[in-house]
């Protein structure tokens, strides 16, 4: 098992990839080393962009290039059938960017997925980064530092607060082992346990970074697992003055009926261990005062 999810062993391919996001990103993941093999739209099959063939479906992209995992760039309303298609095919890993997917769209995609043994991440997400492996989705090369054996696991909901927690570690001088975004939706196929439970099992992860924010239970889901890890988890909490009822930039960001407030989340937290940072810039410190 791959302790991310994609190893040298992958075998990745784009579903979208002749859309203008889909060709763009393609080539920032080549850049980065991605093990890309083939993409597929559907009526375009025999083109071929950024050197990679195009191929009309998930199934021929299986046979003909042994395709393993997939990301997603298709739009929202294409989004269901294209996830529908690689959990039929049973690719190990699928990477759902796309946003504005309908809640009961992605319920039924988790459903599908669960009970065909595939793991699912998104929708509303960045994707994920391993240093040495390459990304399947959007996350910026440029910020991480690699190079090291040993390192820090970023796991977030937020994109942009990830890749600032990154930037931060990074110039501290504290690598990491791999980053992953969950997204901002109410309903994510993948949540801050099945992370984590990837961090605590990787020898080469000494800490964690927890990128939470209002809105939902993920975060008090994750602290009754952080409570029987063994790894240091840094967390922040984004949101915190956000006003009840009011949408905080995801569309999982609110906090309704009372519920899905940071403070609560920040209790739980805290009582499982995490230290709390108020700020991105204050995560690399306390993670630095909890790993040496």
């Amino acid at each position: 098992m791959a302790a991310f999810w994609v190893d040298k062993s992958t075998r990745a391919i784009v579903q979208g990839i002749t859309g203008r996001v889909g060709q763009a990103q393609t080539h920032w993941m080549l850049e980065a080393g991605t093990p890309l093999v083939a993409g597929v739209t559907p009526g375009r099959g025999g083109q071929v962009i950024e050197g990679l063939p195009v191929y009309n479906t998930v199934a021929d992209c299986v046979s003909n290039e042994g395709a393993n995992a997939s990301v997603i760039f298709v739009p929202a309303v294409a989004a269901r059938q294209a996830a529908m298609e690689a959990i039929d095919c049973k690719l190990q890993l699928i990477v759902i960017v796309t946003e504005h997917i309908p809640m009961r769209d992605t319920m039924e995609i988790k459903a599908r997925a669960r009970s065909s043994g595939v793991t699912v991440i998104g929708p509303n997400c960045p994707g994920l980064f391993v240093p040495g492996i390459g990304k399947l989705g959007i996350i910026p090369a440029s910020i991480f530092r690699q190079g090291t054996a040993e390192g820090v696991g970023v796991v977030g909901r937020s994109a942009t607060l990830s890749y600032e927690v990154i930037a931060n570690l990074a110039e501290a001088g504290l690598s990491q082992t791999a980053a992953v975004g969950i997204g901002g939706d109410p309903v994510v196929c993948t949540e801050f346990v099945e992370v984590l439970k990837r961090f605590e099992a990787d020898p080469a992860t000494k800490g964690v970074a927890l990128v939470g924010e209002i809105g939902g239970t993920t975060e008090e889901r994750a602290a009754e697992y952080i409570a029987t890890m063994s790894k240091p988890v840094v967390a922040l909490i984004a949101g915190r003055a956000a006003p009840a009822g009011r949408r905080f930039g995801h569309a999982g960001a609110i906090i309704r009926s009372g519920s899905g407030g940071a403070e609560q989340k920040i209790k739980a937290l805290r009582e499982a261990g995490v230290t709390i940072a108020d700020t991105p810039s204050q995560i690399p410190m306390l993670l630095k005062q909890r790993i040496l």
